[in-house]
């Protein structure tokens, strides 16, 4: 998956259009991300103890890959990912991510 934890992206559809928020976790085998301050529910919090009262928090739900474009940290605009190839070796390839518009290191 191209996005990763840490992330800063923007919502390209759905009720969060152009927000923007950070990547706080990556469901990879889903293909859903977490981001803060998008798409946050309602939910119910029962009591523990005795005596204390129940609650309602608000909590970011995962949201799919295909709504979110990640933002490129040097030009400033979303953008796709690419790869570019740093160094080889006998069992793997060094690739670094790059921004589709400046291609700048991301």
């Amino acid at each position: 998956m191209k996005i990763k934890k840490g992330d800063q992206v923007i919502v390209i559809s759905g009720d969060d259009y152009t927000k923007k928020g950070k990547v706080l976790k990556v469901f990879a085998e889903k293909r859903k991300i977490l981001v803060e301050g998008i798409n946050l529910v309602k939910k119910n919090v029962r009591p523990k103890k005795q005596g204390e009262k129940g609650q309602i928090i608000q909590m970011p739900k995962p949201i799919s890959v295909s709504n979110a474009k990640i933002i490129c940290p040097k030009c400033g605009k979303p953008t796709k990912i690419g790869y570019r190839i740093i160094a080889k070796s006998e069992k793997r390839k060094a690739k670094s991510r790059i921004c589709k518009k400046c291609g700048q290191e991301i």
